[in-house]
């Protein structure tokens, strides 16, 4: 335990990733097995214990802290594993050390009412490094910036092999991955990657300079509009019925009327979307199925999910991937028109002449859908389906993001190495009451978007022009003489009896704080909804 605790720790501490895939990938050499194994599992996801909740962690230290001065320390640090970890008061001597196996196999096969006793034990013998990796391995929120596919990448650079080789075989592995390890070690051949219904690694696409247009021949590319739903893999093969996030993330039990259709034997690539009568709804509708574990009779029939199809991997047991694009859609097309399902369709090819021609499509939603669209997607027509993501394939070409200033309002600490910093930022814009009083409206939350040197400089503000407190959460001064103004980018608004503005953003994140301009001249409510009203109109 002591050696994925530090490891834990340090890529906590660790901005670099390179520096995390270093410490990972030596973690990996070093680490005993199956220690190193689960240590795998747990940094991609793969470990979960249903019996262990956050109300046990209070619980047991409640029973050995003043319930009042655990409220007040988890309030200042923000972080339950952390708070817990600090001020636990241990019983050094009273247990041995556990290996990270031991925990794992016990948290497995302990029943609910015996997972309590089993973690005031492992607290007793544990230092505060081990405790608060313990408690981040229980409740499954690590954070400490690794990916599985960064998890993946240092896997394969332990190995020695390419990272689509890992994701390849990756969904036919359990942890603590004896198999895989043993061929990265040098030891063993490659395990099989012919399980039925696994995840192919997902080819992407690179962003789009403009200015390389003129360097590449229209005649060489399709173009496809880049729908705004989630890239998904519907794989059904053998009777196994999957549909896997672009990450390899299994979200099958979330669409049952999904997997329904794949009445096909094959793997499609294609966008996950809330479908109604063939048009797409907008992503707040897609969102209101997303991370369930289930999906009931009621939420599946106000919000139908289907899939727009991009891509065929594999049909009838035959792998296409090198195939070219051309030679793939010519199959897409005919297992697409051979499932005849109302929630499978194709996503229609755009043609185009020119570079002119496309530059103007690209400003011009797609008939029908005119907020389903983040873009265009080009595809070199002779391009096979490569993993990763291969520079000159494939491009994605966004629309510009929307801008508007609006005022800060409340903020909140974040987790992690953010946990001490006032980083999840609510803001709003003006609106004016019959009497021609202004006030602020909350019109979005953004975390992202802003360098380190920017987060210590607004934590600041923050602290400084707190107005109210609520646990962790702080009210700023924010009125028509003060405030900070935010530049907020968003992709995407629709409207919302959820949100008291009656919008809510697509993807809002800071894109610079204007200390220069007062927080009277911030955005109202009106120029959201009037951005509302250009495109709602074509919607009928």
């Amino acid at each position: 335990m002591r050696a994925f605790a530090a490891l834990l720790d340090r890529l906590s501490l660790t901005a670099s990733r390179n520096a995390k895939l270093r410490l990972i990938r030596d973690h990996l050499a070093d680490a005993p097995d199956p220690d190193r194994g689960w240590a795998l599992a747990a940094l991609t996801g793969a470990l979960s214990f249903t019996a262990a909740k956050p109300t046990m962690i209070r619980q047991a230290v409640e029973a050995r802290v003043d319930p009042e001065l655990f409220r007040l320390s988890h309030d200042y640090v923000g972080d339950l594993a952390e708070t817990a970890a600090l001020i636990w008061p241990a019983r050094h001597g009273a247990n041995r050390e556990p290996d990270l196996s031991e925990v794992v196999d016990a948290l497995t096969q302990a029943k609910r009412g015996e997972v309590r006793a089993l973690l005031e034990g492992w607290l007793d013998a544990l230092d505060a490094d081990g405790r608060w990796a313990l408690l981040k391995l229980v409740t499954g929120g690590l954070r400490v910036g690794v990916s599985a596919r960064l998890a993946w990448q240092a896997a394969a650079d332990f190995g020695g092999v390419e990272v689509a080789e890992i994701q390849e075989v990756w969904h036919a592995q359990t942890p603590p991955y004896a198999d895989l390890l043993a061929w990265l070690d040098g030891k063993a051949d490659r395990p099989a990657a012919d399980a039925h219904g696994r995840f192919r690694p997902v080819m992407l696409a690179q962003p789009l300079d403009e200015a390389d247009l003129p360097k590449l021949d229209p005649a060489a590319y399709a173009a496809e509009w880049k729908w705004d739903g989630i890239r998904v893999q519907a794989t059904s093969e053998g009777g196994v019925k999957r549909l896997y996030s672009r990450t390899g993330e299994d979200v099958s039990a979330a669409f049952p009327d999904v997997l329904s259709a794949l009445t096909y034997e094959g793997v499609i690539d294609g966008e996950l979307l809330v479908l109604r009568d063939g048009r797409v709804a907008p992503f707040g509708d897609l969102q209101q199925r997303l991370n369930r574990k289930a999906a009931d009779a009621r939420v599946m029939a106000a919000y139908p999910a289907g899939i727009r199809a991009y891509d065929l991997l594999a049909a009838d047991g035959v792998d296409l991937r090198g195939l070219t694009f051309v030679e793939r859609r010519a199959r897409l097309e005919a297992l697409v028109a051979r499932t005849a399902s109302d929630r499978i369709d194709l996503s229609p090819v755009q043609p185009f002449a020119s570079w002119e021609a496309l530059t103007a499509l690209r400003l011009a939603p797609p008939a029908g859908d005119p907020a389903a669209a983040e873009g265009l997607m080009l595809k070199r027509l002779d391009s096979v389906y490569e993993a990763g993501r291969p520079k000159g394939p494939w491009f994605k070409w966004k629309r510009d993001p929307h801008l508007i200033d609006a005022v800060l309002m409340y903020a909140q600490r974040g987790h992690g190495k953010r946990s001490s910093f006032y980083s999840d930022y609510t803001f709003g814009v003006w609106i004016e009451d019959a009497n021609g009083a202004h006030a602020l409206t909350p019109v979005g939350k953004a975390y992202f978007g802003f360098t380190d040197e920017e987060l210590k400089q607004i934590d600041k503000f923050v602290r400084d022009h707190t107005v109210e407190r609520f646990g962790p959460v702080r009210s700023v001064r924010a009125d028509r003489e003060f405030g900070l103004v935010l530049e907020v980018a968003f992709e995407g608004l629709q409207r919302s009896k959820r949100h008291k503005s009656g919008v809510a953003m697509r993807f809002p994140r800071i894109s610079r704080i204007r200390w220069d301009k007062p927080a009277k001249e911030a955005d109202e409510l009106a120029t959201l909804e009037g951005m509302l009203d250009q495109v709602e109109p074509a919607l009928g």
